[in-house]
């Protein structure tokens, strides 16, 4: 589900994402996860359980915890937003590629 949120004066791109792999968002996906987000201009997030995390930090993202059948928002502010949230969104429903 894609929504365009409005945080404060300004608009996000949102969508949320099930982790369907075996290990969660751990080491070796987070790592992928992490690669992928620095790929883009725009500001990226990560959101679990009301705390959210900067997407392109690898400690940020591990220390949410992500397991296998989480659901998570993934957040993003900036001239690339929508092609971020779309490409780590295909990049977690593949699986990270496992």
């Amino acid at each position: 589900m894609e929504v365009l949120r409005r945080e404060g004066s300004y608009h996000m791109y949102t969508q949320n994402v099930m982790i369907n792999n075996e290990v969660g968002l751990h080491a070796r996906p987070a790592t992928f996860f992490i690669q992928k987000a620095n790929e883009f201009k725009s500001g990226i997030w990560v959101e679990k359980d009301e705390r959210r995390v900067n997407a392109k930090s690898l400690l940020g993202v591990l220390s949410l915890g992500i397991g296998k059948g989480t659901e998570i928002t993934l957040l993003a502010d900036g001239s690339d937003e929508k092609d971020a949230v779309d490409a780590l969104c295909e990049l977690v429903s593949g699986n990270f590629g496992e």
